[in-house]
C-alpha cells in the first residue's frame, strides 16, 4: 500500500524513527528523513540506498525552531511535489518533579512534542487535502492517557498530542486524509538517556520495554489504513482504560510502580 509513496518522518536519526525509515524503504516507499544530526541522517540514508537498491533523502532541521521547520517543509514540497504520509515522531521527555523543572524545560518539550507536530500537521493536512489523499501519524504515548509522578510535563505534552490528533482526524476525514494517534509504552531507544539519565526507571521497566524495530514494523503496516489509534503494548492500553473507570483504585494499586522514576 505504500509502494512509491513519499513519507516524511521526523526524529528519524535514531530509535523508532530510523527503524520506520528502514521499513518504509523495504516496503517500496520513499522515506524523507528529518532530524538535527546530519551525520546520522546521512549514514541511514546511504545504508538504505545500498541495502535496498531504493532511494531516500534527508533534511537537517531542528523542528523545535518554528521558522526553520517551516522553511524545511516548504523545501520538501518544492523538491518532491506530493507528500503522501507524515509521521510526526520527533519528541523527548524529562522525568523530574514539577518543582525541580525549569519553565524553559517545559517550554522546550512543548516546542518539539506539541508545537512542531501541530505545525507539520496543519501544513501537510492542507497539502494532502489538495490531492484528496494522505495519512498523518502522530506518535503520542500511553502517558498521554495516564499521567504518573515525575512525568507531569511529558504527560501534558502527550495529552495535547492525543487531543489534537483526534480533533484533526474528524476535521479532515472527508477530505481523504486519515489521522492516527500512536500511543506507546516504554520503548527500548535512546529516549531514556535524556528522560532518565540515572537509568533507574529504565532498569525497573526493562522487561516491559517494546522493541523499536517491531514497533516501527507495526506502524508502517498501518500506513494508508484508516486506523483511529495504535496502542502498544495491549496490556498497558487495557490498564489505561481501567484507569479511566477507576482512577483512585488504579493509582492506589500501582503507586509503587508509578514512583519508580
Amino acid at each position: 500500500m505504500i509502494n512509491g509513496k513519499r513519507i516524511v518522518i521526523t526524529g528519524a536519526s535514531s530509535g523508532i524513527g530510523s527503524r520506520i525509515a528502514w521499513h518504509v524503504a523495504e516496503n517500496g516507499g520513499f522515506p524523507i528523513l528529518v532530524a538535527r544530526s546530519r551525520d546520522k541522517l546521512q549514514k541511514i540514508t546511504e545504508e538504505i540506498r545500498q541495502n535496498n537498491s531504493l532511494d531516500a533523502d534527508y533534511y537537517v532541521c531542528d523542528v523545535g525552531n518554528g521558522e526553520e521547520w517551516q522553511g524545511t517543509m516548504n523545501q520538501i514540497v518544492e523538491d518532491f511535489g506530493q507528500i503522501h504520509v507524515l509521521i510526526n515522531n520527533a519528541g523527548f521527555g524529562l522525568f523530574q518533579p514539577v518543582s525541580d523543572m525549569k519553565l524553559t524545560e517545559f517550554e522546550n518539550m512543548y516546542r518539539v512534542n506539541v508545537y512542531a507536530l501541530i505545525q507539520a500537521s496543519q501544513f501537510f493536512a492542507s497539502h494532502m487535502a489538495e490531492f484528496g489523499e494522505g495519512h498523518i501519524m502522530n506518535i503520542a504515548s500511553q502517558a498521554g492517557k495516564m499521567a504518573t509522578p515525575k512525568a507531569a510535563g511529558y504527560a501534558a505534552t502527550k495529552h495535547a498530542v492525543v487531543g489534537f490528533t483526534h480533533g484533526l482526524r474528524m476535521e479532515v476525514e472527508k477530505q481523504g486524509v486519515s489521522v492516527t494517534a500512536v500511543n506507546l509504552g516504554p520503548v527500548k531507544t535512546n529516549f531514556f538517556e535524556t528522560a532518565d539519565p540515572g537509568g533507574g526507571y529504565a532498569k525497573s521497566v526493562a522487561r516491559y520495554m517494546l522493541d523499536a524495530d517491531k514497533v516501527a514494523q507495526k506502524i508502517v503496516h498501518k500506513i494508508y489504513r484508516p486506523v483511529r489509534e495504535i496502542n502498544l503494548p495491549l496490556w498497558m492500553e487495557l490498564g489505561s482504560r481501567i484507569h479511566k473507570l477507576f482512577p483512585h483504585l488504579v493509582e492506589k494499586m500501582l503507586k509503587g510502580q508509578f514512583r519508580k522514576k
